[in-house]
């Protein structure tokens, strides 16, 4: 009964898209991110998004793709992700005609420090920027090529049907019980200068890198998960959310610092 119901969620999960770390996920990364805003990168955000944060803004993007048109539907999906093989690293491989989160990242950026741009192009791009840092530094997103990123593995978690993907997206962290300011303040609290230092200057490919190399790890023996497996997760999630909130910061100061006046 159990492989008959999996096999039902699984092939539902086709149509599904994945998102990543969920909405709490995303937020504690744009909430981390918020306190290492150098200022002008706080004011050029603020002069984009206005009122709305980078906690705010960061599930945006998965929240629009519950929109109909085919731009979030299809276009805009395999943005949130990247694919990379086993045993071989982002450099190693060439990215889908489509684009990937990296591509996006860097195709994003251009637009928001474009002038010519118009205001609502930068936000839909910033909103994407501070997306897909987090996106990045989940596992699961630098998926294998294998199995949609966990979604075709079938789990239990504590006695509910799921996916390997949604366990990391959502309920390891919905298991916890705690706010994204919550996380978010007791992460900020453990991250040292030198962590600063060493999580902000990796470069895209090497937080999905990174991603891939946690990944390969985090695939369970057994189809039932508990105790054990919220055990060992948690420190990866602490460690992922973290660097993704300061990478996130650092990638954004980096864009807004100011360009220096020649005489």
């Amino acid at each position: 009964m159990f492989r008959l119901i999996a096999s039902a969620l699984a092939v539902t999960a086709l149509a599904l898209p994945a998102s990543a770390w969920g909405k709490t996920g995303h937020r504690i990364v744009g909430e981390v991110a918020t306190t290492y805003l150098s200022e002008p990168a706080a004011t050029a955000i603020e002069d984009i998004l206005g009122p709305e944060g980078l906690a705010e803004a960061s599930d945006w993007p998965d929240y629009m793709r519950s929109n109909p048109d085919s731009f979030w539907r299809s276009e805009a999906n395999p943005w949130h992700y990247v694919t990379i093989p086993e045993g071989q690293t982002y450099a190693d491989v060439t990215p889908p005609a489509n684009g990937d989160a990296i591509t996006a990242l860097a195709s994003f950026r251009a637009t928001v420090l474009d002038p010519a741009a118009s205001l609502e192009e930068r936000q839909l791009a910033l909103r994407f920027i501070v997306h897909l840092v987090g996106d990045l530094q989940q596992p699961l997103h630098a998926g294998n090529g294998t199995d949609r990123g966990g979604n075709w593995v079938d789990v239990v978690f504590f006695e509910e049907m799921s996916n390997l993907h949604e366990v990391w997206d959502e309920k390891l962290i919905q298991y916890e019980e705690l706010s994204y300011t919550e996380w978010a303040n007791w992460l900020v609290q453990k991250i040292t200068p030198a962590d600063l230092g060493e999580w902000g200057s990796a470069t895209p490919g090497q937080w999905a890198d990174e991603s891939a190399a946690i990944r390969d790890t985090i695939y369970p023996e057994s189809e039932i998960l508990s105790y054990d497996y919220a055990y060992m997760a948690r420190p990866i999630l602490n460690q992922q959310m973290s660097k993704g909130g300061v990478r996130l910061a650092a990638y954004l100061n980096a864009m807004f610092e100011p360009v220096p006046e020649t005489e």
